[in-house]
């Protein structure tokens, strides 16, 4: 699109559009659509990756141990959201959220071609690529959406619930495609279903772009053109410095896959609490904001809780179903993949019943506080569910009735939905006007935390019990929920207008 094009195209949404989409702006269409088929690529391809990963070199895998395995996957859900600080920053001051969105789901979509490639190293060259491109796409989609309500819209919470089902319908479809042709075909196979999925996309992403409010062709706090070439030229050195360096480390033995994870855990950890820093002390944030950052910590913390176990649906879970649970539902025979699948019909199925009970109790519904903590609540429960099925038991010699798994990820999944809608929908109320896309990637940055975390933990997977392995870390959750639930009352009151 030319420069001139771009200038007289209308920035908000036709006036038509405000209750065009289920009582929600037509642009939360647009923007679902686009979740749609980034997670369909995103998390197909995550379903099969940890067993790429350990599946024999003769089978077309990599020949991993289950916990390095588990370790390696994780250790890429860490760089993927550690990117999304840059992301953020690159839309407030550089792209705009829009042209953030797009270029992110390019630079996807190419990884995952690359990923198709059957070799090592195109595995790590499009892991790398997807790392990068989900950190512009992510935080500042999240971020378009919030841009579709007024603060005090109590659509909000219920536009974010059926938002987030449409990031569950990709959820749900991606690993039955991917799993499938990894299962029947290869591997790649299943990464090619991935490529495909996110130029679906794309294309609709630019098709519906007349619909999103507050969409801009530039940056909201753009760099004035002096800093804004120097920014430039420091991302470009910096990118070249740091492929160098690890180069470098890599050929002379220094740089192993081991302290890899183990620096991608470090700096999820030195990150986020650097960013609060910067975030408290910055000038352009006034007292009130804040103080609204201060509850807002907690429940980062919850999220880190909350997502640590979310996350290994893709790791031990799918590790554990691919060794320990059956493979057939009333005769029916599918890949341990598809286990994945169950977590996002869940959501799919349970978003529009939580969007609904919200809007039906308008401004007496539960503080956002109390939904997070549920959240992690039966986010703990769920892996507590799996002590039952594996106590008693060792090796691989024993399969699990499916409905363990099922039923754990049922938790699981209503669990995510209270969780993530509410802290997403929080996160772009609480945030400070000067940091609008930076602060939805600090929310991504628990998830970065999250993953840091289970790089490390998932390392002693296989090594003790899974009694004991599910039995601590599901009850670690559950003590965390319940700390937050005790912190009701001043949340309410530092949060104070949000609800």
């Amino acid at each position: 699109m030319s420069s001139t094009a771009a200038d007289t195209e209308p920035t908000q949404p036709p006036p038509g559009d405000d209750q065009a989409f289920f009582g929600q702006p037509r642009g939360l269409m647009t923007l679902s659509g686009l979740e749609v088929w980034e997670r369909f690529s995103f998390l197909g391809m995550q379903a099969i990756l940890v067993l790429y990963f350990a599946d024999t070199v003769a089978r077309g895998g990599m020949g991993m141990e289950p916990g390095t395995a588990a370790s390696v996957s994780a250790a890429y859900g860490t760089l993927v959201y550690l990117v999304s600080v840059a992301g953020g920053w690159l839309a407030d001051r550089m792209l705009g959220s829009y042209r953030a969105v797009l270029y992110g789901g390019i630079l996807i979509a190419c990884g995952h071609y690359a990923m198709a490639v059957p070799t090592d190293a195109m595995t790590w060259v499009g892991l790398g690529l997807i790392s990068a491109g989900t950190g512009l796409l992510k935080p500042n989609v999240a971020t378009m959406v919030g841009k579709l309500y007024r603060t005090a819209d109590e659509r909000r919470d219920a536009g974010f619930a059926l938002y987030y089902m449409g990031i569950n319908i990709g959820a749900f479809l991606g690993p039955l495609v991917t799993g499938w042709l990894g299962d029947h075909a290869s591997w790649h196979w299943g990464f090619s279903a991935a490529a495909f999925g996110m130029t679906l996309g794309l294309v609709q992403y630019v098709l519906g772009r007349r619909h999103l409010a507050g969409r801009r062709h530039g940056a909201e706090f753009a760099l004035a053109p002096a800093p804004m070439r120097r920014a430039v030229r420091l991302i470009v050195a910096g990118a070249v410095v740091v492929a160098v360096l690890a180069t470098v480390l890599a050929l002379t033995g220094w740089l192993t896959m081991d302290r890899f994870v183990d620096l991608l855990t470090l700096v999820s950890v030195i990150a986020p609490v650097v960013y609060f820093v910067v975030m408290f002390r910055s000038p352009r944030v006034t007292a009130e904001e804040r103080g609204r950052l201060r509850p807002y910590v907690v429940l980062f913390l919850a999220s880190v809780v909350f997502n640590f176990i979310l996350f290994q649906a893709y790791s031990t879970m799918m590790l554990l179903a691919s060794t320990n649970a059956r493979t057939e539902i009333l005769g029916f025979h599918f890949p341990a993949s598809w286990y994945a699948s169950a977590l996002g019909a869940f959501e799919v199925a349970l978003a529009p019943v939580v969007a609904a009970v919200w809007a039906r109790m308008g401004p007496r519904q539960p503080h956002v506080s109390n939904k997070i903590a549920l959240g992690v609540i039966l986010g703990g429960l769920s892996f507590l569910l799996m002590v039952l099925p594996t106590s008693g038991h060792s090796g691989d010699a024993y399969r699990m009735a499916a409905w363990w798994i099922v039923g754990s990820y049922l938790l699981l999944g209503l669990g995510d939905i209270l969780l993530e809608t509410s802290g997403m929908s929080a996160t772009t109320k609480l945030a400070p006007a000067a940091f609008a896309s930076q602060t939805m990637a600090l929310w991504f940055l628990s998830l970065a935390l999250a993953n840091g975390i289970q790089a490390q933990v998932v390392k002693v997977y296989g090594e003790v019990s899974n009694p004991v392995y599910f039995g601590v870390n599901g009850a670690i959750a559950v003590v965390a929920g319940l700390a937050v639930v005790a912190a009701a009352p001043w949340l309410r009151r530092t949060m104070h207008p949000v609800h």
